[in-house]
């Protein structure tokens, strides 16, 4: 899979996830920090990753800030973005089963290396949703404004 992985700052969890991602068979397009190597506003980073989901240049995304949630938030700006903040496995495996979730978001502040390595195994653990849940993922999609 191509996975778009953007971050705000030069996080040494931004730089594990990317190594993780590589290291389990995955292409890691990097964004933020990830390239310039200093600080980037969180809202461009999540949304930049999100654009790149949205429209195909990515198959998935994950995205990092100190708490995680100012990126969420802008990668929830973007049609077609379900990202979900997860700080635990079974967070990243339900985002991933029940709300077909395709951007991760993960705070550098509370996410130790061990965990971010379960979570990541967790949220790829998952291929589809689960069936019971396909009409609450499309009521959401049609709640999308354009």
């Amino acid at each position: 899979m191509r996975i778009a992985v953007g971050s705000d700052d030069t996080y040494s969890l931004a730089d594990f996830v990317r190594k993780k991602l590589v290291e389990i068979g995955h292409e890691v397009v990097p964004y933020g920090a990830l390239i310039e190597k200093k600080l980037v506003p969180w809202p461009k980073v999540g949304y930049e990753v999100a654009k790149a989901v949205a429209e195909g240049g990515a198959d998935m995304g994950v995205v990092i800030c100190y708490t995680g949630t100012g990126v969420s938030i802008a990668a929830n700006k973007v049609k077609g973005v379900r990202a979900a903040l997860c700080v635990d496995a079974a967070t990243a495996r339900g985002a991933r089963l029940w709300n077909d979730a395709n951007v991760l978001a993960l705070s550098a502040r509370l996410t130790t290396e061990e965990v971010a390595k379960e979570i990541i195994e967790a949220w790829f653990s998952v291929e589809k949703p689960d069936k019971s849940e396909v009409g609450n993922i499309e009521m959401l999609k049609s709640l999308e404004e354009d």
